[in-house]
């Protein structure tokens, strides 16, 4: 997966968002208060929720960025996927699939969509049921890709030029990014980092040994997604290595 971001364009990352989710809200829970206690959210109602949530990420990320979401998009049945899908400004959505992701990944028609043509001679997603063929919209289509461990690699353009007065090439970065953390990834030893989602690790627990980060949206102090640029700023410097300790060799 290859993402190039034009001048003015960022990258962010999250995960786990878990729109109207009723049990990871914390005043309408039915989870053991003393187990779960960690993974409950600071809200009383799923429209306190939801509400934060969908600004959050309309405050951080623009209509023309790029987000790369980690999985476990929503809960509450097939309709709420278009219900959050439409309220984020976004128009570049990638999603990696989470375990509660099983519509998306079934990729079955939306129950509560459908497609039209635009003023662009293309289509758009519209509100509304739909019974024609020609019409319909299926859940992968609601994101700009859909997938599920990806070797990624981002690159930034450089407004730089070389003692010749030549344009610089684009500063790359590679990721491994996944819903699951994993004890390995591809090219690890190289320096490639890997993000993932799944755990809601605190903000405290969100780096992983070497150079691996839980980007989900309760490690995150605010609730909200991490720009590259953090990213890169909280990995930096830190040892090459996995989950498993170095005294295994991989081939």
């Amino acid at each position: 997966m290859k993402v190039t971001l034009q001048k003015g364009q960022k990258a962010f990352f999250t995960s786990d968002t878990h729109f109207h989710h009723k049990n990871i809200c914390e005043g309408l829970s039915d989870w053991d208060r003393e187990k779960n206690a960690h993974q409950f959210r600071p809200f009383n109602t799923l429209e306190e929720l939801d509400k934060t949530l969908v600004e959050n990420i309309n405050s951080t990320v623009g209509e023309d960025d790029v987000l790369i979401h980690l999985g476990d998009w929503s809960f509450g049945g097939k309709e709420q996927i278009w219900e959050f899908r439409k309220q984020i400004k976004c128009k570049n959505i990638h999603l990696i699939l989470g375990n509660h992701d099983h519509h998306i990944e079934g990729n079955k028609v939306v129950p509560n969509a459908h497609s039209k043509p635009n003023s662009n001679n293309g289509f758009e997603i519209v509100d509304g049921r739909t019974f024609t063929h020609e019409t319909q919209t299926t859940f992968k289509e609601l994101f700009k890709s859909v997938g599920k461990l990806e070797n990624l690699t981002i690159s930034i353009p450089t407004n730089k030029k070389d003692k010749n007065g030549n344009q610089l090439k684009n500063k790359k970065h590679r990721f491994v990014i996944s819903h699951f953390p994993l004890a390995s990834w591809d090219k690890m030893g190289e320096g490639v980092m890997h993000l993932h989602g799944h755990i809601h690790t605190p903000t405290k627990d969100r780096l992983g040994p070497g150079r691996m980060m839980d980007v989900g949206i309760d490690g995150h102090p605010e609730f909200r997604p991490y720009e590259l640029l953090e990213i890169l700023e909280l990995l930096k410097g830190r040892p090459v290595r996995g989950l498993l300790q170095h005294e295994f060799d991989f081939h």
